[in-house]
């Protein structure tokens, strides 16, 4: 019994010694005793066995169930730290594209408000030009007008001469004046020629403004549909970002919540298998 290390067996050894010795005094037949002594030990290792048995079973159900549960947590975990990981990836890359549009904005209405001042002054010039070349040729016009009734109508401008002289800025006519038809054709010619410049000049600058102010509203109105595209991305990528954001917070609590069951787990199964 004590080479086996057996408890039950040297318990059991020390009573079948008991009954021998018992049976020796008492001049009893000790083996029926012993056969049922051994018939008791047998039914307690069976019934020990049986025990010992279904605690594995348990054990190792127990196991296999755990281990299960800790597969399926772990695998959890994994599923959600990638999603975590690809959605603070996308929020970053959303937050850096809202970033440089942003950038692009500023620089757009920088180049619309530097091209809003250059139209204002090209048109203030513009103003400023016609209203010269007008008076100008207005006053040529006048004049042209003046001499030719003068040198047209010789008498009736002779009786109005005050007018002319006047116009003219020139002195008095002496009282035996007469016409020089060939100066008077030769001064209309030269206001003629001056009234075609005035005149080729103001279109000039009527095409020259009708070209600049067409460049401007189609330069103006590309910029504004760039900038409500430009808006509406920055607008929606936010808003993108932000639903990221909410996604990677609820999803990191949850992880906390499954992590904390897996550590549970572990040490449930340390336990089993300690």
């Amino acid at each position: 019994a004590k080479d086996h290390h057996s408890a039950a067996l040297a318990q059991l050894a020390s009573r079948i010694a008991a009954v021998a010795k018992l049976g020796a005094v008492t001049g009893e037949d000790p083996f029926a005793k012993v056969k049922g002594l051994l018939k008791d030990m047998i039914s307690k290792l069976q019934s020990e066995a049986q025990e010992e048995a279904e605690e594995k079973a348990y054990c190792d159900e127990q196991m296999s169930k755990t281990e299960a549960k800790k597969s399926e947590l772990e695998e959890d975990i994994s599923k959600m730290t990638a999603k975590i990981d690809t959605a603070t990836s996308k929020s970053a890359e959303l937050k850096e594209q809202v970033k440089e549009l942003e950038s692009e904005l500023a620089a757009l209405a920088k180049e619309q408000a530097e091209l809003d001042k250059i139209r204002g002054e090209e048109h203030g010039d513009y103003e400023t030009a016609k209203a010269d070349l007008e008076l100008g040729l207005d006053g040529v016009r006048k004049a042209l007008g003046v001499l030719r009734d003068y040198y047209g109508a010789g008498a009736a401008l002779l009786q109005d001469s005050t007018k002319f002289e006047a116009f003219m800025q020139q002195p008095a006519m002496p009282e035996k004046h007469s016409k020089a038809g060939g100066a008077g054709a030769s001064i209309i010619g030269i206001l003629e020629v001056c009234e075609s410049d005035f005149a080729k000049n103001l279109a000039k600058e009527d095409g020259e403004e009708s070209d600049s102010q067409s460049d401007y509203d189609k330069v103006t109105q590309e910029n504004k549909v760039t900038k409500t595209t430009k808006e509406q991305d920055v607008k929606y990528k936010t808003k993108e970002s932000t639903e990221l954001d909410k996604t990677v917070a609820e999803t990191s609590s949850d992880r906390a919540g499954v992590q904390e069951e897996l550590d549970a787990v572990l040490a449930y199964l340390k336990n089993i298998e300690g």
